[in-house]
């Protein structure tokens, strides 16, 4: 879970599941990630972290950098315990080429190529609201992870 004296300032990573994770396994996850988070060290300085899953899907990790700040190895530590973690609950974290949306108050994740087809189509438009995994800090995330389409960098692909 995201600590709520976290600065909005805090530096997010989002990495979003191919495809989302059962309730059972969100508490897993969960206390995977909270376990990760505090051990979590930057040239032998606890960082201050945090970390929590969105919507069944979204795998947030954040630093509050104003007291010690994530380093290329910590960063490294980070990407490798993410990678285990898919493995392990047969998800991928690192598909950039994903785009989710919500629709009828469900989160859909699917391919770059059907996203444009949907669009294409008229299942989505420009005030379907998309989820950017690209936001930088956890201000970002709690004010423009969701946003319409049309206020998006997905735009440029529909």
């Amino acid at each position: 879970m995201l600590p709520t004296d976290l600065s909005p300032t805090s530096r997010v990573w989002v990495y979003q599941a191919n495809v989302p994770f059962a309730s059972s396994e969100v508490e897993a996850v969960t206390t995977h990630l909270a376990a990760f988070a505090q051990q979590w060290v930057s040239h032998n300085n606890q960082l201050r972290a945090g970390a929590t899953v969105l919507h069944d899907r979204f795998v947030v990790l954040a630093v509050d950098e104003s007291q010690s700040g994530a380093s290329g190895c910590s960063i490294d530590s980070s990407v490798n315990f993410l990678k285990k973690l898919g493995s392990h609950y047969e998800r991928d974290l690192f598909d950039r080429l994903r785009f989710s949306y919500e629709k009828d108050g469900e989160v859909h994740t699917v391919g770059k190529e059907e996203f444009v087809e949907l669009y294409a189509q008229g299942e989505i438009n420009d005030e379907t609201i998309v989820f950017d995994p690209l936001v930088k800090t956890l201000g970002e995330l709690s004010s423009a992870f969701r946003k319409p389409l049309k206020d998006s960098w997905h735009v440029r692909f529909v």
